[in-house]
Formats: C-alpha cells, structure tokens, sequence
C-alpha cells in the first residue's frame, strides 16, 4: 500500500468552541513497535473530544494532539512485532487520539475487525462507546440479566450503546432524555420505561419501580444525591462524566444504610493493557451481538472530516440521537 508523506487533518488551532477545529496539512505518523498505521476512512465523534477541544481534557503522554478517539478503515503499515494483524485487513480500533486525520496509528491490540454485518461507517462508531459502556456496565458495574440498570442521557452517543448492550443482555433498562421525542427513540431501542426529565422527577420514578440495581451517569453535579436515592439497597453508581460538574452532596448515612457502591472511571488514561483486555471482552462478548443481529449502533448524521466543527456545534446542542461520524475518503 502506498502511503503518501502528507495528509489532510483536523486540528485544535487554540482551546475554544468549535470554530477552532480548522482543516491543516501534517505528516504522516509512523507506527511504532506493536503499533498499526490505518488508513481511516471514518471517524467517530465524542464528547471527550469537545472536552479536549475547549482545552480541559488534555492527550496523554505520547498521544497525538489532534482530536478523535475512535475512526475504521484499512490497516497501512504494520509496527515492529505486530503478528495478528496483514496489510489490508479493515479494521475499527479504539484510538490515543489522532482521529482527525486521513492517517492514525494506535496499538495494534486496541483495533477489532469490521464485524461482519456492519458497514466501515458504522464500525467506525463503535469503540469509545463499546470500549467505555461494556467496560462500565458489566466489569466495573456487574451488570447482570434481569438486573435493572438507570441510564441517564440514553439518546447520547454513549446512551443508546449502553441501552442496546443492555437490553441485548437481557437487563431491564430505564433511561433519562430531555424530550419525548428522545424518549420514544430510547424505548425503540429496547429500553423498558423512557423519563423525559423535564417533566417527570427520575427518583420518584425509580423508587416506585423498587430502585436501580445499577446507576450509569454521565451527570455529575446535582444529580449524585439523587442518583443515591434512586439506587436500591446493593445499588451501585458508576459515574463516567460530569456535564454538571465534580461536586455533589454525598449523604455518607444513606449510602452506608443502602449498602451502596459509588465508583467510576475514565477510558483515555488506562494502560494499553487494560484497553487490550477490553478489547478482548468485545470481542468474545459484543462482536457475536453483532454478527446474530443483537446490537448494532444507532447513527445520528455524517460530516465532511473538514467540517468537523458542525458536528462538534450538533453534539453540544444536544439534538442528536446516537452516533455521529466524520467521512474521510
């Protein structure tokens, strides 16, 4: 495969809102030991992106400073010691950053292949949301059949993985979304009972209901006291965002009399080896999902790569339901 010295890209010309992602002109990166080098042909679009874009979410060390953490395509170039995986083969792979681009490279134990049944544009919508929901749903948060887990903001890119990965695993699934017509979308998707919390208290709901067995938000702020009211004795509360901030009251009593577990995580910063053994769990326990019809990801619109910002303006309006993706050839 021939790869040119040159490529087109998305990158962050100054921290600020999306009117600072501007299309630029950078080498191509080089795979390193144990590294692929995929020609993208989609990219994903996440809220960890925004983050980073405003200037408050930082890449790790080593990483790329252009934006996007997920993308599909075809693999280029193969890294010193890279055995699993032959030129040509398409794949969708979790990404250090870099996604922007027509060209990324990331460890080639965090890439899957394109399941069989899905297009490259809809692959390309997968990891940050699989690698992030399996990860919190069912490692850190046990999620089992029959269990009932609250997801709040289940019209989101990371909301309606997490409901359909649910309700394909046989939980009951009760979801948050800020209008009836995201409601009715979740509930399509195999959610149980949809809250528009505008206008329904979710607490009052969930204690009617006998409480969560386990609480997925993406929340923070306000909502921890009343996630610790909403959850059931032996509930648990994994928290992977904070759209309202850091601080909340914590009534240290009631989680003790509930028996409660509060924990949470963050993807970007875990080891290559702990996102390689995610990767492992998906593929033994998603991609089969997927090839029998189970679980597919919910896509919202497609953007030109050097148009980037419009998609970055859509997400932070919060009108779109599932999956946004950049075209890049």
């Amino acid at each position: 495969m021939q790869i040119p010295r040159m490529m087109q890209v998305v990158e962050i010309t100054k921290p600020g809102g999306p009117e600072v992602l501007k299309p630029a002109e950078r080498p191509v990166p080089q795979p390193g030991p144990g590294q692929i080098l995929i020609r993208l042909h989609w990219a994903g679009v996440n809220r960890p992106e925004a983050l980073q874009r405003a200037g408050v979410y930082p890449p790790p060390p080593g990483a790329s400073d252009l934006p996007g953490l997920e993308g599909a395509g075809t693999i280029a170039a193969l890294g010193e010691g890279v055995s699993q995986w032959r030129v040509g083969d398409e794949v969708t792979a979790l990404l250090p950053g870099g996604g922007y681009a027509e060209y990324a490279v990331t460890d080639a134990r965090h890439a899957l292949p394109v399941p069989e049944g899905l297009s490259m544009k809809e692959a390309a919508a997968l990891c940050e949301t699989l690698f992030t929901v399996y990860s919190n749903l069912f490692t850190r948060g046990g999620l089992k059949a029959g269990g009932r887990v609250l997801i709040h903001g289940g019209s989101s890119g990371i909301g309606t993985t997490a409901v359909r990965l649910a309700a394909a695993a046989g939980a009951r699934v009760i979801v948050t979304a800020g209008s009836e017509q995201k409601c009715r979308a979740c509930l399509d998707l195999g959610a149980e009972i949809a809250i528009n919390y505008r206008e329904e208290d979710f607490v009052a709901r969930l204690q009617a209901e006998g409480g969560a067995d386990l609480i997925l938000d993406m929340v923070g702020g306000s909502y921890l006291p009343r996630n610790i009211e909403a959850l059931a004795l032996d509930g648990r509360l994994v928290v992977i965002a904070f759209l309202e901030g850091t601080i909340g009251e914590l009534d240290l009593l009631k989680m003790m009399q509930k028996r409660l577990t509060i924990t949470g995580s963050t993807l970007r910063p875990q080891s290559p080896e702990a996102k390689a053994r995610i990767a492992g769990d998906l593929l033994r326990d998603v991609w089969p999902m997927i090839r029998d019809g189970r679980f597919r990801p919910v896509m919202d619109e497609e953007f030109p790569l050097a148009e980037a910002w419009r998609a970055h303006e859509r997400m932070e309006s919060s009108v779109h339901i599932g999956k946004m993706v950049l075209k890049i050839c």
